[in-house]
């Protein structure tokens, strides 16, 4: 007897090649599914599949040159990046923007960086919180190729985050977002021009509130409401005693008045990690938090604050 081996089974030809009257129902055979593969009970593809016509996207970082009237938030917009990114992929980026300055962008979500001395594409992934191969793949390199000087786009998921230097989550409780320092605390002051008349003059105000304030009881604990790294902790002019943390994109959250910090320069700090204690040092007229955020070295209002 005539038979022919297909990929998974043995056919014989003397009967399925004999012609049958009737039309032949395809959906008959279509005995599974993969993806947008439609199989035949002999795994024979009978739905083809989307082949890109178009070409794939540059997965190089992006150069971009600052025009006039450019806003941090205005590029990221254009890009459709979060504004995190940007700051991420700028570090030591000051504000305002200065045109013809260049800004490095990723084509996806994610970081643009340059490769250190001692830099391996382990401790990279490690360090950002990706999978080695995503890296390497996505730059298309070979771990033996990666050299001090080279710029690498490190593709991050939004709903996941950066990591800390020490290889976990910065942000596992609302990755890319602010969590309320004291939840459920009600705020009594926002960011903004005040006719308070003991807040400072800035931007051409006379007086303008430049965070917003928590109302708590003294000795009440604390929270990061982002992960990053403690880069100042102790007395400084009206903040009375705070806690500085540059966050893990760059950005700096500010919490002043405390009456107790629990925390030391240089800690990385996860979002939620206990970091102080409320108070009413400095230049403060009841116990509360002020919480300052500082994006390019400027404040910026830190709303919404998830939990407040």
């Amino acid at each position: 007897m005539a038979m022919g081996i297909s990929s998974y089974t043995a056919v014989d030809l003397s009967r399925s090649m004999a012609s049958r009257p009737g039309a032949v129902n395809v959906e008959a055979a279509n005995d599974g599914q993969l993806g947008d593969v439609a199989l035949g009970r002999d795994s024979t593809i009978i739905k083809p599949m989307a082949i890109p016509n178009a070409p794939l996207p540059n997965r190089k970082a992006i150069r971009y040159a600052v025009r006039k009237d450019d806003t941090l938030e205005s590029v990221a917009k254009a890009f459709g990046l979060p504004l995190r990114d940007v700051t991420w992929s700028n570090p030591g980026l000051r504000l305002p923007l200065k045109t013809g300055q260049i800004l490095k962008l990723p084509p996806v979500p994610g970081v643009v960086i340059v490769a250190r001395p001692g830099d391996s594409s382990a401790n990279l992934a490690t360090a950002y919180g990706v999978d080695e191969t995503t890296l390497l793949g996505y730059n298309g390199i070979r771990s033996s190729q990666l050299a001090p000087g080279m710029t690498l786009v490190i593709p991050i998921d939004p709903q996941v985050g950066p990591n800390l230097s020490s290889g976990v989550a910065a942000d596992p409780i609302h990755p890319g977002e602010l969590m309320c320092p004291i939840q459920g605390a009600e705020i009594i002051q926002k960011f903004g021009p005040t006719s308070f008349g003991l807040e400072p003059s800035y931007g051409g105000y006379l007086h303008f509130h430049s965070g917003v304030d928590l109302l708590a009881a003294d000795g009440t604990p604390i929270v990061a409401a982002a992960g990053g790294r403690v880069t100042a902790v102790g007395f400084a002019d009206y903040f009375g005693l705070r806690v500085e943390v540059t966050d893990s994109y760059g950005l700096v959250e500010i919490y002043a008045h405390m009456s107790a910090a629990q925390t030391a320069i240089g800690q990385p700090i996860q979002q939620g990690q206990r970091i102080g204690l409320v108070g009413s040092t400095g230049l403060s007229i009841g116990s509360h938090l002020h919480l300052q955020l500082e994006v390019g070295g400027l404040p910026t209002d830190p709303l919404p604050l998830i939990g407040c």
